[in-house]
């Protein structure tokens, strides 16, 4: 079930989940469908950007994840409900698309890809597995435990602090960002911070899936990023079975649309 419309030059597009979820997003542009699927703390317009900047060669889709933004949710959550949310995207786009996710989005691609939907190729953006991160998988484990308590007792602002810390933010950092306007929107999207931690799991590279995967894979890194997750992306592709691995000069893991975008252009649009 799908409804589209346009609306500010955009086209809406809304689909019914298997589980009756309504997902929403928009399409941009024509051509080969990509869907454009987002991290941690992030809605459909975080990429946004990236999807114009796709839209004169294909058709980019972003949408917002359940649980966040004009998606909705429905409990309880499973990795396999998102799963079944890009199954119903892909269906409203043609049946078959590209997908591209950024960070723990980009875990979800693999996971999606590898659950056969009829995905004609993969790619993601510094899947941050903590193979190479020195405590890593003991720092996951502790986020998870200690988000989960955070959430049950709807303490949304120490969720998103710990979240912030993990990905190496300082406490000054996390103070400022208390205070700023964009605080109240953080914490709305905080319950989907777990959503993200079970796409992640262990927070290890899961190399058994990923060499099992039907299509091919590109994997693209920036270049300043911390050695760890150049480390981590480079495994990533190694371990699949057909990959092309990118590594983007002097970009870190807020990656600038303008650099990304004629590489997905290139390898998905074409």
């Amino acid at each position: 079930m799908e409804k589209q419309e346009k609306q500010d030059g955009k086209h809406r597009l809304t689909v019914v989940s298997r589980d009756g979820t309504r997902i929403a997003g928009e399409r941009h542009g024509d051509g080969p469908p990509v869907i454009l699927v987002s991290g941690a703390m992030s809605t459909g317009g975080t990429l946004a950007p990236l999807a114009e900047r796709l839209a004169g060669h294909c058709t980019a889709v972003v949408y917002d994840r359940r649980g966040r933004g004009e998606s909705g949710d429905t409990a309880p959550y499973a990795v396999e409900r998102e799963v079944e949310d890009l199954a119903a995207l892909i269906d409203a786009v043609g049946g078959e698309a590209a997908l591209f996710g950024v960070s723990s989005g980009g875990a979800l691609v693999i996971e999606a890809a590898a659950s056969g939907l009829p995905v004609r190729q993969a790619g993601v953006y510094e899947v941050p597995y903590a193979d190479f991160l020195e405590g890593g998988a003991e720092q996951q484990a502790a986020y998870a435990r200690n988000l989960t308590a955070a959430l049950a007792e709807d303490r949304r602002g120490d969720a998103v602090e710990l979240f912030l810390r993990l990905t190496g933010l300082g406490e000054e950092v996390i103070r400022g960002a208390r205070q700023s306007p964009m605080w109240a929107g953080m914490e709305a999207v905080a319950p989907s911070l777990a959503y993200d931690a079970a796409v992640m799991g262990d927070g290890l590279l899961p190399r058994e899936r990923v060499a099992a995967l039907p299509v091919p894979l590109l994997v693209v890194a920036g270049g300043a990023s911390p050695a760890w997750m150049l480390a981590a992306n480079r495994a990533l592709a190694e371990a699949a079975p057909r990959s092309d691995h990118r590594v983007l000069e002097g970009q870190t893991h807020m990656v600038e649309p303008d650099v990304l975008g004629p590489v997905l252009t290139d390898v998905f649009c074409g």
